[in-house]
């Protein structure tokens, strides 16, 4: 039986996250019949980021470069590190504008269930880089899940003379408390500042 090309396109775009059958069925149509030069570019991109991208051998952040914009540009303030989960983490925080300060990306969070130790992350070149880089505050931006928090407590314990502070949780800008989950009220309310 021979290959259907088609088809394998198809299954091959639903592993992108929130790409479902149908999702992946309307790219793939869209891409081979109304725009090729799309496509052929996409397959491109993609042919070269494969081979190109690696991790930042500062902070770890995906670049194609040995050592990514971030860590080379001398204008960001080189006294606060922000630890992150994933890359996704640091885009996210950059698009903001709000942080002018230096990222290390663990690329995941501990879990001993699932078999992920500080070395699989990274702590321990963390660490290091704290010390040689004479960091002044580190920021934990790890996610408000039970592995985030065991993540951002087990570094918080690990770091000496250092300011060491958290994102805050809490409710969105413009959110309503009615909407809000307990959890997150609660979190808010043990997070309140003085104002």
């Amino acid at each position: 039986m021979s290959r259907d090309l088609l088809y394998e396109l198809i299954e091959a775009l639903t592993i992108l996250p929130g790409v479902g059958k149908k999702s992946a069925q309307r790219m793939a149509l869209f891409l081979l019949d109304k725009n090729k030069d799309g496509a052929l570019h996409l397959a491109k991109t993609l042919e070269e980021c494969l081979a190109a991208i690696q991790r930042c051998e500062i902070c770890r952040q995906l670049t194609s470069e040995t050592v990514c914009r971030i860590c080379s540009d001398e204008s960001r303030d080189s006294y606060s590190l922000c630890v992150v989960e994933s890359p996704s983490d640091v885009l996210a925080i950059e698009s903001t504008g709000g942080f002018k300060g230096r990222y290390f990306v663990l690329m995941g969070r501990l879990s001993p269930i699932d078999g992920v130790s500080p070395d699989d992350l990274g702590i321990p070149d963390l660490l290091r880089h704290i010390q040689g880089a004479k960091i002044e505050e580190v920021i934990l931006a790890t996610s408000s899940t039970v592995e985030g928090d065991a993540t951002a407590t087990f570094i918080k314990d690990h770091l000496e003379g250092v300011k060491v502070s958290r994102i805050s949780y809490g409710i969105p800008i413009g959110g309503e408390l009615e909407y809000v989950d307990g959890n997150t009220i609660a979190r808010a309310i043990q997070g309140r500042i003085v104002i």
